[in-house]
């Protein structure tokens, strides 16, 4: 029997760190607001576009696992933020990566994007379809945010994270997993018009995401610990199996209430919503390569990860690790830093949305 092992990982942190105490100058919050209500105390906004920024996390993956971008046989993006929606912002990684071998998808289920990235190319490397896959999860919500709304502005930031999957005779990799979406529950977490709509025609377009805390809150608590507990008897484990939970980085109530649920010791909980904010489609792979970097992965590990996003899409996995820990190679490849601030960066979209900055 064939499984779908981690072999590779990286990720791209936008240079620019945005505080609370820097939010406050154009957003109507503050420090002690975000905090008790998120856990979050800074975020990154980035510069450049979700494909640079995902390209460059598929460099370190590639590097990490001292492979060749022709070894890849499908690179999927998954991103609420792409690029352009024709082509698919994965063909522009893929060509950057000179990875001219590979297929490209992009995949939009939100926040549960990666997760659900994972779980194709795996299924589809047991099943002898393709032998090694790259799935990126990466997000520049910060273009796409209301300033005006604090309940939603202040959670989101940029980043961008990736692994690669690899065909292996051991049991290794997703040994069981679930993907879902809860019915009933599109309009508590959504931006109008985010997409082809007539009001592109008309002018009369303005983006603002609508955003239901205490109904997402709810059901997001609900589906995740289901997803959980469904992954781990179809694995046939116990939550005392697991070594390293990793849930989406939402929100840390929902983090806690969910790891309360199901009974988790919160050490072996990976927590880095503080520093990133939620990064969306990133946040996974990034809290993932957090683990690795910090040694709570060292190997051999079973692995619990969690995500719920807009739809609300939502899915667990349990990742059995395998030896790989450390990069086996860096990349020379890199994104020079930015040199302005919060304002010169967002300038347009403050003026957009009618905003002042003190």
């Amino acid at each position: 029997m064939s499984y779908a092992e981690f072999v590779g990982w990286g990720r791209y942190l936008p240079s620019l760190v945005v505080e609370n105490k820097d939010l406050v100058r154009f957003v109507d919050t503050t420090d002690h607001w975000i905090k008790t209500r998120t856990g979050i105390k800074e975020r990154r906004y980035s510069h450049v576009s979700t494909a640079e920024m995902g390209w460059l996390a598929a460099e370190r993956a590639l590097a990490s696992a001292d492979m060749l971008s022709n070894d890849l046989d499908l690179i999927i993006l998954g991103s609420t933020t792409a690029n352009e929606v024709c082509p698919n912002t994965a063909s522009s990684i893929k060509n950057k990566l000179k990875a001219y071998s590979a297929a490209a998808i992009d995949l939009n289920s939100a926040c549960t994007s990666w997760l659900y990235g994972v779980s194709m190319i795996s299924d589809m490397i047991k099943a002898g379809s393709i032998e090694t896959g790259m799935v990126i999860g990466s997000e520049r919500l910060s273009l796409g945010l209301d300033w005006n709304k604090r309940e939603s502005c202040c959670l989101f930031g940029d980043g961008a994270g990736a692994v690669i999957l690899k065909k292996s005779h051991d049991e290794r990799g997703v040994i069981a997993f679930r993907i879902s979406c809860v019915p009933d529950s599109r309009e508590f977490l959504a931006i109008p018009k985010w997409g082809i709509q007539p009001a592109i025609h008309t002018n009369d377009l303005h983006l603002s995401m609508n955003f239901d805390g205490a109904a997402i809150f709810k059901r997001a608590v609900k589906s995740m610990s289901f997803d959980c507990e469904f992954v781990l008897d179809r694995a046939g484990l116990s939550i005392e199996d697991i070594d390293v939970f990793i849930p989406h980085q939402a929100n840390i109530r929902i983090i806690n209430a969910v790891g309360s649920k199901l009974g988790i010791d919160p050490k072996k909980t990976v927590v880095t919503i503080d520093k990133y904010g939620n990064t969306s489609a990133a946040s996974i792979p990034i809290s993932l390569c957090e683990a690795l970097k910090n040694d709570m992965i060292r190997g051999g590990e079973t692995i619990l990860i969690a995500s719920f996003g807009a739809g609300l899409s939502c899915g667990a996995a349990v990742v059995k690790w395998g030896d790989s820990t450390k990069n086996i190679r860096d990349t020379a490849f890199s994104i020079p830093a930015y040199q302005g601030d919060v304002h010169n960066l967002l300038e347009d979209s403050f003026s957009y949305h009618g905003i002042s900055y003190n």
